[in-house]
């Protein structure tokens, strides 16, 4: 099969999803990137009352955060981005890929067909979703695949 192909053919749920660690609107920016930190990821949704109100990623830390000097008690829907696009998991991978890109996003939340989270696609995981169907090609790519060696390699 063809990435191509294998991209159009798988959904959503053929990729490792990351855990959604969510808050409530009130945390504050504070406790929110303590819970990041203690999690290891690179985002939460934002929830009230179990409905999807934003995402704040690590993205966010930098812009909204430290560039703009948002005090750390501020509550965390001031700098969230409310209203986040949302996968599907019966989307497909390439679509999945497309919006990522358009959007500019390095995470999304997956959603099911009632509206609940059940996880977070990041580009990490669709890396890993390259690396696990075709090997070959990712790792026999070149660093620079337009650089060309003037010196054979080795001893």
């Amino acid at each position: 099969m063809t990435l191509r192909n294998a991209m159009i053919e798988d959904r959503v749920s053929a990729l490792e999803l990351r855990e959604a660690v969510s808050v409530e609107p009130d945390e504050t920016i504070a406790e929110t990137i303590a819970l990041m930190r203690r999690h290891q990821t690179g985002c939460v949704v934002v929830r009230q009352q179990g409905a999807l109100k934003g995402i704040f990623t690590e993205r966010d830390i930098l812009t909204g955060v430290l560039t703009e000097g948002v005090r750390l008690e501020t509550p965390i829907s001031t700098v969230m981005t409310a209203g986040p696009e949302t996968l599907l998991l019966t989307d497909s991978v390439a679509d999945v890929i497309r919006r990522m890109n358009d959007g500019g996003y390095r995470h999304m939340p997956v959603v099911e067909a009632s509206g609940d989270v059940v996880g977070v696609v990041s580009v990490k995981c669709v890396v890993q979703y390259l690396v696990e169907h075709f090997p070959e090609a990712v790792y026999n790519l070149p660093p620079d695949p337009n650089a060309l060696s003037t010196a054979r390699e080795g001893g």
